[in-house]
């Protein structure tokens, strides 16, 4: 081993002997916790941070494809097997396709009036793309959406709204008019109300409804499907799938993925998680450069240890490269006991924040305000490691200017009054 490393090495252990040696070493301790504190925070938000985006993502996607695929001019498609197979050509994700229409409408029942969207879907052929359809198919109701029954499944929150429950008849009114012998007329039709769901997400419990794909069809005057969904393999590729979409299957069919759909929640998720990310990481960088403090003070403390290992050939760079050793212990001491400790932590959040709440009697979470009734975790390795890179970087970068002051002693002044 380099004797750099060595006497690197010792003066970290050092500082138990005397009062001087003893306030340096509690100093550098301070630092190492500090930076140990602060890459466990990182982690523990950031992984909270993934937990709530994951959940509600996924009660988001079990409601909304993967990808949607439409005509550019808005006409119905005249073979929606054909865009299927040609998406599935392109891009080798997609794992299934389904037709659908999707049209602003309003429901009525008596008095009451809600806005929302009816989504015109084939039972067979959409719990290929969404797991809504998939749960609807196993409880037997999507079976129920036959062509000419003019039935309806409602979200429970609009079927709340509305007054209505499983048997009754909602009103839907088309956007539009026909125009007739009395003039220009609303186009609606009554609807059969044969099921609710709930999937726990607000805006599509309150505004979703689905229907056979014909009767929309007819009561909108499509003249058919007006696009295809897609489910992919992997739904954080979506972005990157809808671009490869895009430039094969050309102009004249538009693309839209679900971070488009829901663009500004997504994008508030990515903004929120970069600014906490940004934030945390300063305090990483504070508990990090008190490295300079501690090494200051040992760099002072050492001057003559610095002048008779001079005076032994040791060069300039040498010495430099003792000190760093010495702040780099420090740090990566630090990270280490951080992401050891953040990782403990996020993988048991749930564990210690029921913990907590039982103790303080006191919800944290609840499910009417945040969507969710727990508190969840998703530590990912795309977060952990830039973490742990980064608290090093800035652990070695606070270590050099001590260091070159260090290499800077000379040996005739510092041996002066010895």
């Amino acid at each position: 081993m380099p004797f750099e490393w060595l006497i690197g090495w010792r003066y970290t252990r050092a500082g138990r002997a005397g009062r001087r040696n003893a306030f340096i070493s509690f100093i550098s301790g301070v630092s190492m916790i500090g930076i140990a504190l602060g890459v466990a925070a990182l982690i523990v938000v950031l992984s909270v941070m993934n937990g709530f985006q994951k959940e509600v993502r996924d009660k988001m996607l079990a409601a909304v494809p993967h990808v949607q695929l439409m005509d550019a001019d808005g006409a119905a498609l005249a073979d929606w097997h054909a865009l299927a197979a040609r998406a599935a050509a392109v891009e080798p994700q997609v794992r299934g396709a389904a037709p659908y229409t999707e049209t602003q409408s309003l429901f009525a029942r008596g008095e009451l009036m809600r806005g929302g969207i009816v989504r015109g879907v084939d039972p067979a052929e959409e719990p290929k793309v969404t797991g809504l359809a998939q749960e609807l198919a196993r409880e037997g109701l999507l079976q129920k959406l036959v062509p000419g029954s003019w039935n309806i499944i409602l979200g429970g929150q609009l079927a709340n709204q509305l007054g209505v429950a499983v048997g009754d008849q909602v009103t839907v009114i088309a956007p539009g008019a026909q125009v007739g012998p009395a003039g220009a007329l609303p186009r609606l039709r009554a609807f059969n109300v044969v099921g609710t769901f709930n999937i726990g997400h607000y805006e599509y419990d309150s505004t979703l409804a689905l229907a056979a794909l014909d009767d929309t069809a007819r009561l909108y005057r499509t003249g058919g499907a007006t696009g295809v969904q897609l489910r992919l393999a992997d739904v954080r590729d979506a972005r990157m799938a809808a671009a490869r979409l895009e430039g094969g299957l050309g102009r004249q069919v538009m693309v839209r993925d679900w971070t488009r759909v829901n663009a500004a929640w997504y994008d508030a998720v990515q903004v929120e998680k970069t600014l906490m990310f940004i934030i945390l990481t300063l305090i990483v960088a504070v508990a990090a450069f008190n490295l300079v403090s501690t090494l200051v003070m040992t760099v002072t403390d050492k001057q003559a240890d610095i002048a008779i290992l001079r005076t032994l050939g040791a060069s300039p760079r040498s010495i430099m490269g003792i000190f760093i050793v010495q702040g780099a212990a420090s740090g990566i001491s630090g990270t280490a006991i951080g992401v050891g400790l953040g990782l403990l932590l996020a993988f048991n959040v749930p564990v210690i924040v029921g913990l907590i709440s039982r103790v303080l009697q006191h919800t944290f979470v609840t499910g009417d305000i945040y969507i969710l009734d727990h508190m969840p975790s998703d530590p990912q390795a795309a977060d952990i490691v830039p973490i742990a890179v980064i608290s090093l970087l800035l652990a070695f970068a606070a270590t050099i200017y001590p260091s070159w002051r260090a290499s800077r002693v000379r040996p005739a002044e510092a041996l002066r009054y010895e």
